[in-house]
């Protein structure tokens, strides 16, 4: 018997796949919920719930290279206190980046989502990549320099 799986069946299929199952094996997977059967109608509703699905992501993807684009014009400056060398007191952290642009830029972006392999400890500005969504990366620019002393 064909089924549309609505569920991730383990060994069996992932949901809204359709395969021809065993006839009592199909009889449980409906019974559990996690199977119906295939026919014309029920094909043509996944199809219907794939492309709202593919439409959402595709729309989800815009926003981000949207996000991306705005992103990658801004240069945030963060100033600080540095020491002697250019050296800051502390470091700048992912923590720091993500409250200084939700303050100066009303862009709330979460700090684990920016890639900062080591915390920044220097005067000087910085390329920092920010996975906004799976197909999407942004570039900020980061330019940390020397609070003024007044």
């Amino acid at each position: 018997m064909k089924v549309i799986f609505l569920k991730d069946v383990k060994g069996q299929g992932k949901k809204g796949e359709v395969k021809n199952v065993p006839d009592g094996y199909a009889n449980f997977l409906i019974k559990q919920g996690s199977a119906n059967q295939a026919n014309h109608s029920t094909v043509r509703q996944l199809e219907h719930m794939n492309e709202v699905e593919q439409k959402q992501k595709d729309k989800e993807k815009e926003i981000a290279q949207n996000l991306a684009d705005k992103l990658g014009e801004i240069t945030l400056v963060i100033h600080t206190k540095a020491g002697e060398g250019g050296r800051l007191f502390g470091s700048i952290t992912t923590k720091h980046i993500a409250e200084e642009l939700k303050k100066s830029q009303k862009i709330d972006i979460d700090k684990r989502k920016m890639v900062l392999d080591d915390p920044i400890r220097t005067l000087g500005t910085f390329e920092l990549p920010i996975k906004i969504h799976p197909q999407v990366k942004a570039m900020l620019k980061v330019q940390v320099s020397e609070e003024s002393h007044e």
